[in-house]
């Protein structure tokens, strides 16, 4: 059994910890619609329960370079009284990654599926190589800094999930995870509603990832979700497979990025809708783009990190025709593939959502005397300035750390205030608007 090395919070207090809520709940839930009802158009989605029963879309991956597929399942039943008692008692909380304060950072939450109480540090060794994977992926790579990581123990009875190797294998879980969901072997399904309670637990919950304990390739997309915890959809994944990390970062483009699908389904059809509302689908040709100054016309003819130039490709949002996408083939249309430029640009503006440009360990809210070091943390792409009283001290622009009396704070008996200021100027982001949102900065009064 792997040695823990991070530090564990325990279930009282991450309840009393304040969970912020979810951002743009009304636009998830426009563009959720309009993506589902486009499936739906195009066949991708089963007919509603005429028993009245309630479903899910899911979105699901048959193969690491694949189009992602959808199909309507049926919805996760509400936790009963006695699993809501076996989750109260269950659900250990450990600090993977903590890279500041919970309401500065974006908290990503793993729950973990198919794991015994004795093989919990196994999942912990699973989530830091998974985030490792995921982080590791543009632009995650260069924000690395804004994101806090958590794993929620949930103790299974058994080893493993159901549905692997064989569709015949069922095991007892904690999430009751199971591949060949629907007969669909590749679609990991999960109970939605365990997940949530177990990821209520951590101190905050942005970004949910279920992995369960399995070396089978399989995953799935619940975008239909948004939750009082402050999330926006669940990612399932395989721990052991390493392509299944994949699966994560696709499903993060619908959830942070509010991003559409970029791919049809290879059937008929003319979209004939308004003009989309997600950043990367739009019925304007590169011209037209260009004229309106509309969608990502500021990045038409640049170089994308999936391969080839920005410009209008027809075929998207699961329509063939009618709809254009921005490169030929980036993540949100095939595995294993890079976010486009308007994409990271999407990504980017997801995660400031959540996380703040600047922060500090030292609080803001108590004077702090002349000999103290004030530190600040930033991205890389981002400068940091220090003022004294409202004036710029030049001297110390770029510097992370500073020592308050250097910046020629005055020793007269009067109370003076320091603060710092910080800009991201990354090249990934070309929208003013969104640019302008990019900025934070801290203040500290100097004690006489």
């Amino acid at each position: 059994m792997r040695r823990r090395t991070s530090g564990r919070i325990s279930r009282d207090t991450s309840r009393r910890t304040s969970i912020r809520t979810a951002v743009s709940a009304g636009l998830v839930v426009v563009t959720l619609a309009a993506t589902a009802a486009a499936a739906t158009a195009q066949g991708a989605a089963s007919a509603p329960s005429p028993h009245g029963q309630r479903t899910q879309q899911v979105e699901y991956f048959t193969g690491s370079d694949a189009h992602p597929r959808h199909l309507t399942v049926p919805a996760s039943k509400p936790v009963s009284p006695s699993d809501k008692a076996a989750i109260a008692a269950d659900g250990d909380v450990t600090s993977i990654v903590q890279n500041g304060p919970v309401g500065s950072k974006l908290d990503v939450v793993f729950v973990g599926d198919g794991y015994t109480a004795a093989q919990q540090e196994d999942f912990h060794a699973d989530v830091r190589a998974k985030w490792a994977k995921i982080s590791a992926v543009e632009p995650y790579a260069s924000y690395a800094g804004l994101f806090n990581v958590w794993a929620v123990d949930a103790v299974s009875n058994e080893s493993g999930v159901s549905g692997d190797p064989t569709q015949d294998v069922v095991r007892d879980t904690a999430l009751d995870s199971a591949f060949f969901c629907e007969g669909t072997e590749r679609l990991l399904c999960v109970d939605t509603g365990k997940v949530e309670s177990y990821a209520s637990k951590a101190p905050a919950a942005d970004l949910v990832v279920m992995l369960s304990n399995s070396t089978k390739y399989g995953g799935a997309g619940y975008n239909d979700i948004s939750s009082q915890a402050g999330y926006d959809g669940i990612a399932t994944a395989s721990s052991d497979n390493d392509r299944s990390d994949q699966i994560a970062v696709h499903e993060t483009g619908h959830s942070l990025g509010k991003l559409a699908d970029e791919y049809d389904y290879g059937q008929s059809g003319t979209y004939t809708g308004p003009e989309p509302t997600e950043a990367n689908l739009t019925t304007l040709s590169a011209d037209q783009m260009t004229a309106q100054r509309q969608k990502w016309y500021r990045w038409i003819g640049q170089e994308s990190p999936d391969g080839g130039a920005v410009g209008a490709f027809e075929g998207g949002g699961y329509y063939q025709y009618g709809l254009n996408r921005p490169t030929e083939n980036s993540i949100m249309r095939t595995l294993g593939r890079e976010f486009n430029l308007p994409g990271r640009e999407a990504m980017i503006a997801g995660f400031y959502r959540y996380a703040t440009v600047l922060n500090s360990p030292v609080a803001t809210d108590r004077t702090v005397p002349r000999k103290a070091r004030l530190r600040v943390t930033v991205p890389a792409s981002a400068q940091v300035k220090w003022y004294v009283d409202g004036r710029e001290r030049k001297a110390a622009r770029g510097r992370s750390t500073v020592v308050v009396r250097s910046l020629g704070v005055p020793a007269d008996g009067r109370g003076h205030t320091v603060t710092a200021k910080a800009t991201d100027r990354t090249a990934a982001v070309r929208d003013p608007a969104l640019r302008k949102l990019l900025t934070g900065s801290l203040s500290w009064r100097v004690a006489p």
